[in-house]
């Protein structure tokens, strides 16, 4: 089990790193997080799990399944959240107090990972948070509960970046009870910058005073090509401070200087082209306060060429001079996050991009901003106007869509022409539906249909787009349609970081945890 001292500590990142680690030895790997508070979501068969364990899954080369993340919570405000038990929507445990879920699903909980130990070599399990929350600990249903169940060999890493790490390292450590600490079989100091020598004498006295080695110190790595899972992560890989020596610090893998990129030519038409020395495009993304699957956009934070960037204001969109593309993401609650656009400006700067007829691209959330209006008559999420930027009308409904699709685009204009036609594969969760409206229509206004069964829409002139299919840009066949290019696989990602943390273990370490 891989805990952390804090959130953002990597954690997430670990375990999938030891799960493509342990499937690579010959061994039958399942991922498992009892619950996971994520927007950023995944379908699989029964339902959605948090993303993190569907790429953890992949990394073990499982086939994805909701017993992975029994319980997923997709905060809405910042005192609800919906809960997903088992995949599925329960109204009952959303409404429920939060700390009197814990005996309501512990059950569950522990029926699926007692599933997944009998069915599996290695189960590598995931913590939240940190376990030492005593404030949370008589309700624990995903840290130390779980480890004590499975009787897991634990690993504690802390993020030494932040500074303090020995400190949290100790501290967690001594807030566990005694049959706890037995768990911890070893320290990791992540996101390590600087002279490795300048640790000692630390590891040392951490071992005199919890008996726990410290078995690895992992470098600074920034683009190993896994999407965040928590939140929009934007700081250039560049050094922001030299931690506690002052001494300037040598290179380590990803510090430093982002690598050069191949220039390219902007987005005006059917795909770029690789041939020459070209600008790089540009995309902005909206990143509101609820946005929801922000990890479909890993791949193009991966594709030499392309700048990605996450704006909250008008300010930023217009330091931007002038973005390629406007990205409106995915929402947890469509109509707050149009509020919230409206109070920034955004809307405007939004609808003068899209005026001077640049492009718009709106998926799921996004999609349902785009258009005239948000009809709520469930209070599923909210009423109010569009951004007026499609044609169309979105009623939320009781039941959620929750699939995986395989479709076609029709025939698309515009800067998204090199789509048309093209079969693509992506994934749906949405209480909205969307239609043209009708009045508009019948004036000329139409929103052109370019998927079938409501999935996507564009505008006459062709430079708004919206899609419900999230996943669009893991496909690989539309990276090269409209890029020329392609970004590294998942599969090569994994690799990667199974061969990362080989490197950077004590040996013998990763084998001894699972003997």
């Amino acid at each position: 089990m891989v805990l952390g001292t804090t959130s953002g500590a990597g954690k997430s990142w670990l375990t999938t790193a030891l799960c493509r680690y342990y499937a690579n030895q010959g061994l039958k790997v399942a991922p498992f997080k009892a619950q996971n508070m994520s927007n950023n979501a995944r379908v699989v068969a029964g339902g959605e799990i948090g993303s993190a364990q569907y790429f953890q899954a992949l990394a073990a080369r499982a086939i994805p399944d909701v017993r992975m993340n029994p319980l997923l919570l997709k905060p809405e405000k910042d005192t609800y959240s919906q809960v997903i038990l088992m995949g599925q929507v329960n109204d009952e445990l959303s409404r429920m107090a939060w700390r009197g879920r814990s005996a309501s699903v512990w059950p569950v909980v522990a029926q699926a990972l007692d599933e997944l130990l009998a069915e599996n070599d290695v189960v590598v399990m995931e913590g939240a948070g940190s376990p030492a929350e005593i404030n949370l600990k008589d309700s624990d249903i995903v840290n130390m509960r779980v480890a004590l169940h499975a009787q897991a060999a634990c690993l504690l890493v802390t993020d030494i970046d932040r500074g303090g790490a020995f400190a949290h390292l100790y501290g967690t450590w001594a807030m566990l009870d005694e049959a706890e600490r037995k768990l911890i079989r070893g320290f990791v100091l992540n996101k390590f910058r600087g002279d490795a020598s300048l640790l000692a004498p630390g590891p040392q006295m951490l071992l005199g005073l919890t008996g726990v080695p410290t078995v690895a110190t992992l470098p600074m790595w920034w683009q190993h090509g896994l999407p965040e899972e928590d939140g929009v992560f934007d700081m250039a890989p560049t050094l922001v401070a030299a931690r506690a020596s002052g001494v300037a610090l040598p290179h380590a893998p990803g510090r430093g200087a982002a690598a050069p990129v191949a220039r390219q030519s902007r987005f005006h038409g059917p795909g770029l082209k690789d041939s020459g020395n070209r600008a790089p495009v540009t995309i902005a993304i909206v990143a509101y306060p609820r946005i929801s699957n922000l990890d479909e956009f890993q791949p193009l934070k991966n594709v030499p060429g392309i700048h990605l960037k996450w704006v909250r204001s008008p300010a930023e969109l217009a330091g931007l001079t002038p973005p390629d593309w406007i990205i409106l993401p995915g929402s947890k609650h469509t109509s707050g996050d149009l509020a919230w656009l409206r109070a920034q400006g955004l809307d405007s700067a939004v609808a003068a991009h899209a005026g001077r007829g640049g492009a718009v691209l709106g998926i799921c959330g996004g999609l349902q901003m785009l258009g005239e209006a948000l009809i709520d008559l469930h209070g599923i999420d909210g009423n109010g106007p569009g951004l007026g930027l499609l044609p169309v009308v979105t009623v939320f409904e009781v039941d959620k869509t929750v699939q995986r699709r395989q479709t076609s685009f029709s025939s698309v204009s515009g800067v998204w022409a090199a789509l048309s036609g093209a079969t693509v594969q992506g994934y749906e969760i949405h209480h909205g539906q969307t239609a043209p409206h009708s009045a508009m229509a019948a004036a000329g206004d139409v929103a052109h249909a370019v998927m079938p069964d409501g999935l996507a829409w564009q505008n006459n002139a062709g430079n708004v787009l919206g899609v419900y299919l999230h996943g669009l840009f893991e496909d690989p066949a539309v990276l090269r349609a409209l890029f020329g290019a392609s970004a590294p696989t998942l599969d090569s990602v994994f690799e990667g970081l199974a061969d990362y943390i080989h490197k950077h273990f004590e040996a013998g370490v990763l084998d001894a945890l699972i003997a």
